[in-house]
């Protein structure tokens, strides 16, 4: 029979050094290998698991809506069984596009809230939220709740949040037009004659906490229903603009996550008796909305124009007639800094043109107010496609801060690897520098460096039953400083073997390490390698040091036959 012993190097002085708050020093990198499938991705840092939650639009299993993901280190991801909402479960109130999901904690309660998107398709429910029985995109927010960031997410209610909003200045001219609605009245003359007012769908939320207390929303208004006259083109261009409004927060602190979020009182109804001569549905079997609730609009081309955005402009042309001519302002997320001086500074980075198109990219603006005036950077796009590196659609993604460091920000976001290939996700080192007005990103591509708090790293070795005729087995686990594992299957990293002074073959799959045909006190050398960018040296060794001093340590285990 065999037997073992197990040297962990590093793990003792690893586990004082974390917990003292000693800085630890690692040559581990990462790569952005497109090796998870994401959309519209939303990524946290969960202190309750101390680990790091991505949250999608694409990626979960048949019968779910919405992938989730979980890393230690913002690349190594491992795929949650199911989704974040059983599309079966009580209160799954959207019909599809279940879109762009965001969740937040709350430490007080100890529930965990699911911002997402949904549509309705029945002409009914359409007409119940957007006056309109053939309103073809009746988007609206949701909300579900957990006590677990895995989920299972259950809607809070068989509804959307309490939330009308309305825009009473708007001609809708799709009363104009005739269907399929892709040809708009050739000149405003035309288009002004139409009648006033009309709901607004929303997608993409982001929510937001500003330091008074106050809680906002952050979301995208459809193109549909949105025809903006453009002097520029000389011609109406359907597009979807970012607008905030702030949210009443009764639903935050109610214990028990069953209050559904509502408009703040400031907000409700502003519009009300507006537009003159409003007819509030289209006859009695379709009732529609009797509330009209406000927004504060945030980015669009008509407030601030910047030519980037125009990549869809002549879509109807191009197309031969099979799309409308549009703009998209989408995926926005909403962080505050203070400059030297103390004065807040509030960045907003947001995605512009069509998620499937190439050209879709990241800009982004800042504002003194949570609610505005936002001014678009003259640097946009800051993020966008390079063909020479294949990547393409980078956008809609979210900022968050490495574990340990607040002042180190990430943005986790979607690309393709080619321009027909599905989204993935991929990361990028964000800066802001308040006092500029910068943001600004790192390089996403070759080698990139650890976000700060995943080092120290620890591997063990446990000795499994043994598979007959000399074979011996172990389960290797690495865990980041948090003791968050690694997902050994994962292309970013792999451990490596070798039996010392011994040609006997070591055979590695994932955590699983099997040896056969070894004698009897021989030594194994299991190492912990990432993958590289360099194509002659794919695989390296992970050392780690505190001081400038030390040598630096390979995390490695040894086992004795």
């Amino acid at each position: 029979m065999l037997g073992t012993a197990l040297i962990l190097a590093l793990a003792p002085t690893i586990v004082a050094a974390y917990g003292s708050g000693a800085l630890w020093r690692t040559n581990a990198t990462y790569i952005n290998d497109n090796s998870s499938f994401a959309a519209d991705p939303y990524v946290r840092w969960d202190t309750k698991t101390s680990a790091y939650w991505a949250y999608s639009t694409e990626g979960a299993d048949d019968g779910w809506y919405y992938g989730i993901y979980t890393s230690p280190d913002l690349s190594t991801w491992s795929k949650i069984p199911g989704g974040a909402i059983k599309n079966d479960s009580a209160n799954v109130w959207a019909q599809d596009w279940f879109w762009a999901p965001e969740c937040y904690y709350n430490d007080r309660t100890g529930w965990y809230f699911l911002f997402h998107a949904g549509r309705y398709t029945e002409p009914k429910l359409a007409a119940e939220y957007f006056k309109y029985p053939d309103f073809e995109e009746a988007s609206k927010i949701g909300v579900a709740v957990s006590r677990s960031p895995s989920g299972p997410f259950l809607e809070i209610a068989d509804k959307p949040i309490d939330y009308f909003p309305f825009d009473p200045d708007y001609n809708d001219i799709n009363l104009l037009m005739s269907p399929p609605y892709l040809v708009p009245p050739s000149s405003l003359e035309v288009g002004n004659t139409a009648p006033l007012g009309t709901y607004i769908p929303s997608i993409d939320p982001n929510v937001f906490w500003d330091d008074d207390g106050s809680i906002w929303l952050f979301f995208s208004r459809n193109a549909y229903r949105n025809w903006v006259w453009s002097d520029e083109f000389n011609r109406y261009i359907e597009e979807s603009n970012i607008y905030a409004v702030r949210l009443d927060d009764r639903w935050w602190h109610d214990p028990d996550a069953k209050t559904l979020p509502a408009v703040h009182k400031s907000y409700r109804d502003v519009y009300k008796g507006q537009p003159k001569g409003w007819v509030g549905s289209v006859n009695e079997t379709y009732p529609g909305p009797t509330r009209k609730d406000g927004f504060v609009p945030v980015i669009s081309y008509k407030l601030q124009p910047q030519v980037w955005e125009n990549a869809h402009v002549n879509d109807y042309e191009a197309s031969n007639g099979t799309l409308k001519n549009r703009r998209w302002s989408e995926g926005s997320t909403t962080i505050k800094r203070y400059d030297s001086s103390g004065q807040p500074v509030y960045f907003l980075t947001y995605s512009a043109n069509n998620y499937e198109s190439p050209d879709y990219g990241v800009g982004y603006a800042y504002a003194h107010s949570v609610a505005g005036p936002y001014y678009k950077s003259p640097s946009n796009p800051i993020l966008s496609q390079d063909a020479s590196r294949g990547i393409y659609s980078t956008g809609h993604g979210s900022i968050l801060a490495s574990s340990t460091n607040p002042n180190e920000l990430y943005y986790p976001h979607h690309a393709r690897p080619d321009p027909s290939a599905a989204r993935h996700l991929y990361t990028a080192r964000l800066f802001v520098e308040p006092d500029a007005l910068y943001v600004g990103f790192g390089a996403d591509a070759g080698d990139l460096r650890f976000p700060s708090g995943v080092a120290p790293l620890s591997i063990h070795a446990q000795r499994l039953g043994d598979a007959g005729n000399g074979t011996a087995r172990w389960n290797v686990s690495v865990r980041a400083a948090s003791g968050a594992a690694f997902d050994l299957t994962s292309p970013q990293n792999r451990v490596w073997a070798e039996v010392a002074g011994n040609a006997t073959a070591v055979q590695v799959d994932g955590s699983l390490v099997t040896l056969a045909g070894a004698e009897s006190g021989a030594n194994v050398r299991v190492v912990y390698q990432r993958a590289r960018a360099n194509a002659t040296e794919p695989w390296a060794d992970v050392a780690q040091f505190q001081s400038l001093h030390d040598e630096p340590k390979i995390v490695e285990a040894e086992v004795v036959v």
